[in-house]
C-alpha cells in the first residue's frame, strides 16, 4: 500500500492518541469526516494499523522493574527453537522477545515488581529449555519509552 502525506499525518496523530474522534483527526489533516474515516479503515484493512490498545503505566500495576535478558544457546535446531519460543510466550512477564544477530541469540524484555519476581521468571525460562548462557541486566532508569514509530521513512 502506498501511503501519501495525509496517511502519514493520520498515523502520526493516531500514534499519539488513538481515542480521538474521526472528526478531530479529520480537522487536523484537512479532510471531512467521511474521507478521513475511509482512509483509517483502509490503513486497518492493509495491516498498516494492526490494533488499537490502552497503554498502561507499569508502575501503577506493580511491574515497574524492567529486565533485559540476553540468551545464548549452543543448540540451533527447529525443535529446540519451537520449545524455547513456546516457553517464552507462556511467560506473561516477557513483553518483548527478539531473535538477534551477533553474540546474543535472543533478547527479552521482562517486566516484574522486584528481583524475587524476576527470579521466578528466570527459573521458568531455564526449566523450559536447554540454554548455554543467560545474562540479565536491570534497567536503572527509563529515559525514553514510546510506542510511536518514526514515519519519516515512508515513501
Amino acid at each position: 500500500m502506498k501511503l501519501d502525506a495525509i496517511d502519514v499525518r493520520i498515523l502520526e496523530i493516531l500514534q499519539q492518541d488513538a481515542e480521538q474522534q474521526v472528526t478531530q483527526v479529520a480537522e487536523q489533516v484537512g479532510l471531512s469526516t467521511t474521507p478521513c474515516w475511509r482512509r483509517i479503515q483502509r490503513l486497518k484493512e492493509a495491516g498498516v494499523i494492526t490494533r488499537q490498545v490502552a497503554l498502561v503505566d507499569a508502575r501503577k500495576v506493580n511491574v515497574g522493574v524492567t529486565v533485559f535478558v540476553s540468551v545464548r544457546t549452543s543448540v540451533h535446531t527447529e525443535a529446540w527453537f519451537d520449545t524455547f519460543k513456546a516457553t517464552v510466550q507462556a511467560i506473561p512477564e516477557v513483553v518483548e522477545f527478539y531473535r538477534m544477530s551477533g553474540d546474543v541469540d535472543y533478547l527479552l524484555r521482562v517486566v516484574v515488581p522486584d528481583i524475587a519476581a524476576y527470579d521466578k521468571v528466570y527459573k521458568r525460562l531455564i526449566a523450559g529449555t536447554q540454554l548455554h548462557d543467560v545474562s540479565s541486566s536491570f534497567a536503572m532508569e527509563e529515559l525514553k519509552l514510546t510506542t510511536a514509530l518514526p514515519l519519516g521513512y515512508v515513501g
